[in-house]
């Protein structure tokens, strides 16, 4: 049996590829512009193109495509066969490097936020060489940026990248002052944990509700649930761990470092995580491992739901981003030092993390804000829609030694440049997790636990870069024409701290007490997707983003308005699927229980005639009650939706969504759910939530 290390990437080319399949001019050619953005030169081009190409044939590979992650949320990919006409009437295996770098895409139909007109049909993608290319099935993936003919982003990788590059170039100005002229670049890097469901297929495709919006909109509670704790952590069923090691094996031949599996608390509920890296090829790597997980669930008749709140009364899906800062040469930035210069230095990246979160917590909040998400956030499993951080209780006691200027006490006492006694070092784990945060300090790195499981990552990261980047810019323009460095850095930490302390949080985010200790510190607390998106055209968003060139202000208004969009579509078809639901099988369904209950009781009474069939007749008008129930909120409901017709304004839609359509939507599920737990189950259309969630042995 071939072990993981040798068939490890071997979809992938990558390094070990190119260097052993690239003359060494063009494969340094190619490093120099990899790792240090120099300018891709045409030649270089086409002899990557030409490996490229020979790799991928001999592989099985015949055509080739860009990949690439529209406004859509998901991946994009038009395939084109390396074959090209031959003399002689036959074929040749073409590539060239023009066709590697650029492509042409129809851009009309993918979502621009009034960027372009639908007949401006042109947009362009262009090669991403920091990501590697690979083989999926028998095409050769190459990932790339998507942009309109008038050159703005169309994807997310776009921003990404700018984002990332703003970050590097504030971090180098902060690692300059610190006398580090070795550097060269600066990197951000990501491990995202990926939590799921897997269910039944015959099921699935039993919930219409599932199969139009990856959620179950009806299902009364199960008799168990996961009041026991007894799927976290447990042993692995058997269909699931088939599964499991189909699933390791497509990810690492795609160079995907799949390292940690397990189940989660719900049941039916489980969890990836890898090994982190570099932020746009972890993006580029979680798009694929969510969607390889959907077809390889689809190989052991199992559905993959992503969905973060699949079910209602368990607990839902989230993605942990866990984020740090390295430089090119494998020093994490977050990762306290030996000496007190090193902890100067980390403290100043700690705090610029610090401000980047209390100043922008309006732009995380919204840069996780889906539909999905916003059933998700608040509730028992996640963090609230609050944005706070945790440090710890030794991290806390060191800035608070810095604020106050006294000593800090909780270690070897070793004076740092900055007039106070500080910790020489910082142990990785001298501190709890604290996992009702949504932005957690974990030894080396923050985990910001508010993204859905459906998210893309690029997102969380864009706004996170940005803001960090902005955190360091400013420091930088104090630091570097202060007269006396040390002093002027003592000066700006106990500044940061005093002014934005207010983010720092340590309890319990559960607690409704904390909302209302948030609300007093000024925090925001934005609980849906209209109540947020919004704020990303406030000024002082729109200035901070755009003067980093991560986004110019036309991109962000698109970004909003698409945002906003898919928010409304998302709940309308839900909406819509529930009226569906409800007239045309749940209804039925009732009536026909309640028809054969009656008919029980009329059989009763001719059998004797002093029979009162108490329990029968109670149970038919409890049932007709319901049904008139249902039935006059469905017509509710519809109503609601076609009211919106005559709704100005994307703002205004959503609001109405939020303030009146979700709630007739509940108040439909009740009556359902209700009728659900009358009904006798060999009536009722659909598999049960006891059906769903232990079905997968």
């Amino acid at each position: 049996m071939e072990t993981v290390s040798a068939y490890f990437g071997s979809l992938v080319f990558d390094d070990r590829v190119m260097k052993a399949n690239l003359p060494a001019e063009v494969y340094y050619s190619l490093k120099k512009t990899i790792d240090e953005g120099a300018q891709l030169d045409l030649g270089v081009a086409n002899a990557v193109a030409a490996a490229m190409k020979d790799w991928a044939v001999a592989h099985g590979a015949t055509h080739y495509t860009h990949w690439f992650q529209p406004l859509t949320g998901i991946t994009a990919e038009k395939h084109d066969s390396f074959i090209a006409p031959s003399p002689d009437g036959g074929v040749i295996m073409e590539f060239s490097g023009k066709e590697l770098i650029k492509g042409e895409p129809d851009a009309s139909s993918f979502p621009s936020g009034g960027l372009r007109a639908t007949f401006e049909a042109r947009g362009y993608t262009a090669w991403d060489p920091t990501s590697y290319a690979f083989i999926k099935g028998k095409t050769l993936c190459i990932p790339t940026a998507f942009c309109s003919y008038g050159g703005e982003a169309l994807d997310k990788k776009t921003p990404l990248l700018r984002s990332m590059e703003a970050l590097n170039k504030q971090a180098l100005r902060i690692l300059r002052l610190f006398g580090n002229d070795a550097v060269k670049r600066v990197y951000t890097s990501v491990g995202p944990e990926q939590e799921y469901f897997l269910i039944d297929k015959e099921m699935y495709d039993r919930r219409p509700d599932l199969r139009y919006t990856g959620r179950t909109l009806f299902g009364a509670k199960p008799p168990k649930g996961q009041e026991m704790d007894d799927h976290y952590f447990g042993v692995i069923k058997p269909r699931v761990a088939a599964f499991m090691e189909e699933l390791n094996e497509e990810l690492w031949k795609l160079g995907i470092l799949a390292k940690t599996e397990h189940n989660e608390v719900a049941p039916a509920q489980h969890e990836l995580a890898p090994i982190y890296t570099t932020t746009n090829i972890a993006t580029d790597h979680n798009q694929l491992t969510m969607e390889i997980m959907q077809k390889v669930a689809a190989k052991h008749g199992l559905v993959c739901l992503l969905h973060e709140k699949p079910f209602a009364g368990v607990n839902g899906s989230g993605k942990h981003n866990n984020w740090s800062m390295a430089t090119d040469s494998g020093v994490n930035l977050l990762s306290p030092g030996k000496s007190p210069f090193e902890n100067a230095q980390f403290l100043l990246f700690l705090c610029a993390v610090i401000q980047a979160v209390d100043d922008y917590q309006d732009l995380l909040r919204l840069s996780v804000a889906t539909a999905g998400n916003d059933h998700r956030l608040g509730a028992n499993e996640a963090p609230p829609a609050v944005v706070s951080m945790f440090l710890g209780d030794e991290l806390n006691a060191v800035l608070e030694a810095i604020e106050n200027d006294t000593p800090y006490s909780g270690a070897e006492k070793m004076k740092m440049k900055l007039g106070v006694d500080v910790l020489p070092a910082f142990s990785r784990d001298t501190t709890d997790r604290n996992r009702t945060s949504p932005f957690a300090f974990t030894g080396n790195k923050f985990e910001f636990r508010m993204l859905g499981s459906s998210n893309s990552i690029a997102c969380a990261n864009i706004m996170l870069n940005s803001a960090v980047a902005e955190s360091l810019r400013l420091y930088a323009d104090r630091l570097e024409g202060a007269a006396d460095f040390e002093t002027a850095l003592h000066e700006l930490l106990r500044e940061t701290i005093r002014t934005h302390k207010r983010i720092i949080f340590n309890g319990n985010g559960y607690d409704d007490a904390w909302i209302s200790e948030a609300t007093a510190r000024g925090l925001s607390n934005y609980r849906t997707t209209p109540d947020c998106m919004p704020h990303l055209l406030d000024r002082k968003n729109v200035e901070m983003l755009t003067s980093h060139g991560v986004y110019s202000e036309s991109e962000l208004h698109s970004r909003c308005e698409i945002m906003l969009e898919n928010y409304c579509k998302a709940v309308l078809i839900e909406a819509n699927t529930m009226v569906d639901m409800a007239k045309t099988d749940i209804i039925p369904a009732i009536e026909a229980y309640t028809l054969d209950i009656s008919k029980t009781a009329a059989a009763k009474k001719a059998l004797d005639a002093y029979l009162t069939c108490g329990y029968e007749t109670k149970l038919v008008q409890k049932l007709s009650a319901l049904t008139e129930q249902i039935a006059a909120r469905a017509e509710e409901l519809e109503a609601a939706v076609v009211a919106l017709h005559t709704t100005e304004g994307i703002i205004a839609e959503a609001n109405a969504i939020r303030d009146t359509i979700l709630g007739k939507m509940s108040e439909l599920r009740v009556a359902c759910d209700e009728a659900e737990t009358l009904t006798a189950k060999k009536y009722w259309p659909y598999p049960t939530y006891g059906d769903l969630l232990f079905s997968v042995k």
